[in-house]
């Protein structure tokens, strides 16, 4: 576990842009979500909430050799939700 600050709703966004960007792969990012998903102590907003568990999982596989379950305009739709509902 980590000991860093709880994440707000700006860096679980720039989670999804690093990863669209190349900047992170989706191991990182997955790794990164599942830290926070996993502590019960902490308590989240709906928006930040339905974000992270987006990102965890990010590095799932239909199979060992094949695609990613979600692809990159999938995940796409998901950070254009997200401004989205920042915003709204």
């Amino acid at each position: 576990m980590t000991s860093a600050k709880q994440p707000d709703l700006e860096e679980i966004e720039a989670h999804f842009v690093a990863l669209l960007e190349g900047r992170m792969s989706r191991d990182a990012v997955d790794r990164w979500a599942a830290q926070w998903v996993i502590n019960d102590h902490l308590v989240w907003d709906e928006l930040s909430w339905w974000a992270l568990l987006k990102l965890h999982g990010i590095d799932l596989r239909h199979g060992t050799s094949d695609n990613y379950l979600h692809d990159d305009d999938q995940i796409r739709g998901w950070l254009m939700r997200l401004r989205r509902r920042r915003i709204g």
